[in-house]
């Protein structure tokens, strides 16, 4: 199965403590861990759609990105910041909760506020997409995120 690398970012909220809790965090190893699957979808029957692993990836293929993250020590809420591969298109996420990049992760907001140039950015000019795991999401210790996007 063809895996894309995820760079995950944690980022705590909240007070000093966080912060002192943060950075104790990083120097012991990361408290959140992730892992994630590509698959492709295809036709079923005309009412259908299913999705399979993605050995190989062609062309306008849609293929599901599945990221699923465990919480293994800490308090509070993170961030897990994933890089659009360059050929992957990037399409939609499943939660609402995403902030995108089009500009290689220096700037983030939500598509169709953010701008390149004169224009408004579209879903192909997405480079990284984002989301922020709010602490009672993330005290359940594990959790998926789907996106979606087109084989360029």
């Amino acid at each position: 199965m063809k895996a894309f690398h995820l760079a995950v970012t944690l980022a705590l909220a909240g007070s000093a403590l966080a912060a002192t809790e943060a950075q104790a965090e990083l120097h012991t190893g990361p408290s959140v861990a992730t892992d994630s699957a590509v698959y492709v979808e295809r036709s079923g029957t005309a009412a259908s759609r299913r999705l399979e692993p993605a050995s190989r990836l062609a062309r306008g293929d849609r293929v599901v990105t599945i990221v699923t993250w465990y919480r293994a020590a800490g308090t509070g809420g993170f961030v897990i910041t994933n890089p659009v591969p360059t050929a992957l298109s990037y399409q939609q996420s499943a939660e609402d909760m995403q902030e995108v990049s089009v500009d290689g992760g220096h700037s983030w907001g939500r598509l169709g506020t953010l701008r390149i140039g004169n224009r408004l950015a579209t879903p192909e000019d997405v480079t990284h997409v984002r989301w922020r795991i709010p602490p009672q999401s993330a005290a359940r210790g594990r959790g998926q995120i789907t996106y979606s996007g087109i084989v360029r």
